[in-house]
C-alpha cells in the first residue's frame, strides 16, 4: 500500500497563502516532515510520526487533518489495476480546439479517467484511462472522450506492462 501525497510550498516568501505550484498553502518544515513520514508508510501511527518530527500524537493528528482538509495531500490505497479487474490501461493524448480547461474538466468527471493533466507540446491534455478490457477502452475513447465538445483528436498509448509506479517523490 502506498500513500498518494502531494505537497507544495510558496514561491513568494512574502505571501504565505500562495504556492509556486498552484496556489496551495505554504508548508513549514514540520508539515513537510509529516508528509514524508506518510509517504514512507501511509499507515504509520501518529505517535511514531510525532516521535520522528518532535510533536505529540495529538499535534500530528491535527496537522494531518489540516493537510487533508486543505487538499495538500490524500492518503489512499494504491492498487494494481490488473488484480482488481481492470485489464486495460492507456495514456491518451488529446488535442483541443477552444477552452482546454473546459475539456479537462469534462474528462476529469469520467470515472475511467484517473489522471488528467494540461500540457505543453504535441497534446493539450494527457489522460490516463483505466478500463476493464479493450471493448471498454474503445467505448471510453470513441463514444465519450471524442464526444466532448472541443476535442479535436486523440492518440492512444496502450500500456503493455507497468514497470514502476511510485508516489515517493518526497517534498521540496
Amino acid at each position: 500500500m502506498h500513500s498518494d501525497l502531494v505537497a507544495s510550498r510558496s514561491a513568494d516568501p512574502k505571501d504565505p497563502r500562495e504556492s509556486r505550484y498552484g496556489g496551495g498553502p505554504q508548508l513549514d518544515a514540520v508539515s513537510l516532515a509529516i508528509i514524508e513520514q506518510l509517504q514512507e508508510d501511509g499507515r504509520r501511527p501518529y505517535a511514531a510520526i510525532g516521535k520522528a518530527v518532535g510533536l505529540s500524537e495529538a499535534a500530528v493528528r491535527q496537522r494531518v487533518q489540516k493537510l487533508l482538509d486543505q487538499g495538500v495531500m490524500q492518503i489512499v490505497a494504491v492498487t494494481d489495476p490488473l488484480t482488481v479487474g481492470f485489464r486495460r490501461q492507456a495514456m491518451v493524448g488529446v488535442t483541443v480546439e477552444g477552452d482546454v480547461e473546459a475539456v479537462a474538466d469534462a474528462l476529469a468527471e469520467m470515472a475511467e479517467c484517473e489522471y488528467v493533466v494540461m500540457t505543453a507540446g504535441s497534446f493539450d491534455l494527457m489522460v490516463e484511462i483505466v478500463c476493464e478490457d479493450d471493448d471498454h477502452l474503445l467505448e471510453v475513447i470513441n463514444k465519450r472522450i471524442r464526444a466532448v465538445p472541443g476535442v479535436r483528436s486523440t492518440e492512444s498509448f496502450v500500456y503493455l506492462k507497468l514497470k514502476k509506479q511510485t508516489y515517493m517523490w518526497g517534498t521540496r
